[in-house]
């Protein structure tokens, strides 16, 4: 990851903005650079992944623009390709460099062509305007807020703008910003024509599809890792990987000491598939003293998000501190296309889509960002293959009645697409889905919901709630998320449109806790 951040205008307080700059340097520790343009400022942490050397260093400047970006792109060799055509010279072998160029090309037209996952900030030096944009499902992290003077700041999470801004929101997926508006470029949440595939052709597609988004999120000059949960999704991202490498892969699994369900579900698919495998584990105290600091690097109150994050936080550090890899491939992304544990509920094909939908919508909000931040807190940079662009869009394209689990077994479509090819035992790739927090232990929740229960009396309880008006607490760990929150991110409660929750408008779903083994057809998943 990198870390990015730009004033459209005037600073009015260098201290105060170099302070806030600085809060995410972890995201980029290798250089640092600020440079004054426009009348403004780009800044750029920098964490080498592609083009290791100083000529890839950021900002990149062409003539009078300037642009800074945390981000992948892919394909970006042919692109250089065509612009050295077009009499374009580079000196650096990072992908964003061609940024400029295309920009000079295409102008804003350029967002939709780009096989991404970024988030920039570019300084237009021909028409002296600031022009900022973010990937379409919002994989890589941008933050917007306005100054008191009226100067729009951007910056790659909200603890950058904290003191500088007023109100805090997330950068909308899939827009630019150009002229003081956003504008959408490609929303992926939204299908125009329904692809009526039959499910042969489904299951080859998405077995297609889903290799070539892992196949080029293998490309770096830094070393890779995988995230091994065990899983479905994890598994077949570690099993398609290790197809292609020519050296045994880097797999990492963790789990609460004693009852973590996923540690041997990992180890099988790693001896399985010839991986390097390391397990790490984690205790109670570990926990909780990081609850705080999880909620800090997240910047979110939502209770799924912060207890999942607890693992993979924790793993990440691990790997930061005892390894030398620098890029991490994880799983997520799988259930907001394929369906939860709880979509098994969905009334109909068109309210399974609509869910759908807008888990993608808001997919920022939640397990990308849980993603982002535990990988990029400890220096790591997070690659999703379930995000890539072309499978999603084809995946949630397809007829939803193929997607309803009317098999008894979720995500049917994604486990038949790898049935053949021996990638995964049969075990592993036709095992029932455990929610992530409850995988790596179920006894992690339970800590943390102990722990909130001796935070609070009832009385301090309910006087606590009234506090919070958007997406107030509802239970004693709810309430301490919050708290917690509010402590670094004072007021900032709207940058999450809500808690993420089963959909409480279905039978079956009107629950009080979102972890997946409240609901009835959880059944064997957590053994």
């Amino acid at each position: 990851m990198c870390s990015i951040m730009g004033i459209c205008g005037a600073v009015q307080d260098w201290a105060a903005f170099q302070k806030g700059f600085d809060r995410t340097l972890s995201r980029g520790p290798d250089e640092s650079r600020v440079l004054e343009v426009g009348g403004g400022v780009l800044a750029f942490h920098r964490l080498a992944i592609m083009g290791l050397t100083e000529a890839g260093m950021q900002p990149f400047q062409l003539g009078k623009s300037a642009v800074v970006c945390n981000g992948e792109i892919y394909g970006f060799e042919k692109l250089r390709m065509e612009l050295e055509r077009k009499g374009y010279t580079f000196q650096s072998g990072s992908d964003c460099e061609v940024l400029l160029p295309l920009y000079r090309e295409y102008s804003t037209a350029m967002f939709s062509m780009l096989d991404a996952e970024f988030a920039l900030i570019l300084y237009d030096g021909e028409r002296e305007e600031f022009v900022a944009a973010r990937d379409p499902i919002g994989i890589r992290p941008l933050y917007y807020g306005y100054d008191e003077k009226g100067t729009i700041l951007f910056a790659s999470e909200p603890k950058n703008l904290v003191g500088l801004c007023g109100k805090i929101l997330p950068f909308p997926p899939g827009c630019y910003y150009q002229g003081g508006q956003f504008h959408r470029f490609r929303d992926l949440s939204h299908v125009t024509a329904v692809c009526r595939d039959d499910e042969d052709t489904a299951c080859q597609k998405i077995h297609q599809k889903l290799v070539a988004g892992v196949e080029k999120r293998l490309v770096s000059d830094a070393k890779v890792g995988f995230l091994l949960s065990g899983g479905l999704d994890s598994s077949l991202v570690c099993a398609i990987a290790a197809r292609k490498s020519k050296t045994p892969i880097r797999t990492f699994a963790i789990g609460m000491e004693g009852d973590a369900i996923d540690l041997k579900y990992a180890r099988q698919v790693a001896d399985f598939i010839g991986s390097h495998h390391t397990e790490v584990f984690m205790t109670p105290k570990e926990v909780i003293d990081s609850l705080e600091e999880v909620i800090l690097l997240l910047g979110t109150y939502d209770i799924t998000t912060i207890r999942a994050s607890m693992g993979m936080y924790l793993v990440c550090k691990y790997i930061h501190q005892h390894t030398d890899i620098r890029v991490l491939l994880t799983g997520e992304i799988s259930d907001e296309l394929f369906g939860y544990k709880y979509t098994d509920f969905a009334p109909s094909p068109e309210a399974f889509q609509k869910e759908s939908e807008k888990r993608v919508r808001e997919l920022h909000m939640y397990d990308v960002l849980r993603a982002d931040r535990c990988i990029s807190v400890n220096s790591l940079e997070a690659r999703v293959p379930f995000g890539d662009l072309d499978f999603a869009e084809y995946v949630m394209s397809l007829d939803p009645a193929l997607k309803m689990n009317t098999t008894g077994k979720g995500k049917y479509l994604l486990r038949r697409a790898f049935a053949e090819g021996n990638y995964l035992p049969e075990s592993i790739l036709w095992r029932e889905k455990a929610a992530f927090s409850d995988a790596v232990g179920h006894s992690m929740v339970d800590y943390l919901k102990e722990y909130a229960e001796a935070q609070y009396t009832d009385e301090q309880f309910a006087e606590g709630c009234k506090k919070y008006h958007h997406t107030q607490p509802f239970t004693k760990e709810s309430l301490l998320y919050r708290d917690l929150f509010e402590k670094h991110y004072p007021g900032q409660g709207e940058m999450i449109a809500d808690f993420w929750m089963p959909n409480k408008d279905w039978e079956g779903c009107d629950v009080n806790d979102p972890s997946a083994r409240v609901l009835s057809n959880y059944g064997d998943s957590g053994k």
